[in-house]
């Protein structure tokens, strides 16, 4: 009787825990941590914005990124000044590190200047990331 007890208690901590893992990802928030963090044309490898950046940090074996890369281009082709830059976290490991990058795909919302306004870790939906970019302008 007290592993079926043990069993059912680890199966509902999981199933909490699956669901707030699931209803976190991919949404676009601001991050104490990032404030005041710039990044321009040397770090990005391509020039900014007009009005926004949306910097991707992606992998090779990925799957979300590939999505995650559709709708960033997808949203920079319908707002116009916004443009989508993709890095490849392995090749730039120092950035990774600087800008405490735990996992792919991660999204960095950037303002004209470089700012860091906003991040989202997982794959954002595609209305978030447009809410977000009001933000950045």
């Amino acid at each position: 009787m007290t592993g079926l007890v043990v069993c059912v208690v680890v199966l509902a901590v999981a199933s909490v825990y699956g669901v707030l893992h699931r209803r976190r990802s991919g949404r676009v928030r601001v991050r104490g941590r990032d404030g005041g963090k710039h990044l321009g044309a040397a770090e990005l490898g391509e020039g900014l914005g007009q009005r926004a950046t949306l910097v991707q940090f992606s992998s090779a074996f990925c799957a979300p990124c590939r999505a995650t890369r559709r709708v960033l281009t997808e949203v920079a082709g319908l707002v116009p000044g916004v443009t989508h830059v993709e890095i490849d976290a392995e090749d730039r490991l120092e950035l990774v590190r600087a800008l405490d990058i735990i996992k792919t795909p991660t999204v960095l919302v950037l303002d004209a200047e470089g700012r860091i306004v906003r991040r989202a870790t997982g794959q954002p939906r595609k209305a978030d990331v447009i809410a977000a970019l009001g933000e950045a302008v």
